[in-house]
């Protein structure tokens, strides 16, 4: 080993073993069959934004092909059921468009007749004021793909007066704090912004050391480069099937001015939430 004047150490070069090193690359040299299957796959694994009507892909990315000034995406189930009960029944919304992708956890389905078994990714606006949009993301989007999504959704150059609200669950056991988790009053919700959103938040922010994954952080970050005002709003439950309680969790998110005038009655819409989590139990002792 040697070292260099940047403190770093690196290895000396030396002759022994290129041989085989030599072989061993030789034999991890793509073959045009192993390109092909590559390909293929790369093919499969391609995120799709289709138009609702057509179900053909757009050409542009989706906000770049209407005008958004807000945007409220719900990752996971127990954030589609909320914006399913409280958003999507007090107002008219309309599908313009959905996600296609495929990976090893989810295939998407059809956004016109689906179970609440189904993996899905739609996308709305408020025939109202069709500037409010609202994603409804129930599939895995895989690490590879997440950018890809990005792209589609909200293209190479986006617009930054508009505002992101993002909901999502991850288990009470991913969050690192003194205590013991099995203290911890679960359901419970914590935030995580960027640093151009100005509005307070409607619960604690998320502490260090904590981190968010997956689609939730892909966008968290692209919003925090673009200098885009996005809050990430993290229910943490001991439950990750549809559950009524960690559902009920986000209601606080009601009084935000990302969701304020969105919901006109919340006692009906908690009732709506009670006859999808009957419908979402009946359907699942029919599958088991």
């Amino acid at each position: 080993m040697a070292a260099t004047f940047f403190g770093e150490v690196v290895k000396a070069s030396c002759r022994a073993g290129t041989e085989d090193e030599e072989e061993e690359e030789e034999g991890r040299r793509e073959t045009p069959e192993d390109r092909e299957v590559r390909q293929q796959l790369a093919r499969k694994r391609e995120v799709r934004l289709l138009r609702r009507q057509t179900k053909t892909s757009l050409e542009v990315s989706l906000l770049e092909k209407y005008p958004c000034s807000k945007f409220i995406i719900a990752i996971g189930n127990n954030a589609v059921a909320f914006l399913s009960s409280f958003v999507m029944n007090s107002g008219v919304w309309e599908e313009v468009g959905c996600a296609k992708l495929w990976n090893e956890w989810c295939r998407t389905a059809d956004t016109t007749h689906l179970s609440s078994t189904e993996a899905f990714c739609g996308f709305y606006h408020l025939k109202s004021n069709p500037s409010v949009f609202l994603c409804q993301c129930s599939c895995y989007v895989a690490e590879d793909q997440q950018y890809q999504w990005l792209e589609k959704v909200f293209g190479s150059c986006p617009r930054k007066n508009m505002q992101i609200t993002i909901l999502t669950c991850r288990h009470v056991t991913d969050y690192k704090t003194l205590e013991s988790t099995g203290s911890l009053p679960s359901p419970f919700l914590k935030a995580l912004k960027t640093q151009n959103f100005k509005d307070p938040a409607c619960c604690p922010l998320l502490e260090q050391p904590n981190i968010v994954h997956d689609l939730p952080a892909a966008v968290l970050s692209y919003c925090q480069v673009w200098k885009i005002p996005a809050i990430l709003y993290l229910c943490y439950t001991d439950v990750m099937k549809l559950d009524l309680i960690t559902v009920e969790a986000f209601k606080p998110i009601l009084s935000t001015r990302s969701l304020k005038g969105l919901v006109k009655n919340i006692p009906q819409s908690t009732e709506i939430l009670k006859k999808l989590m009957t419908t979402n139990e009946i359907q699942s002792n029919i599958y088991t």
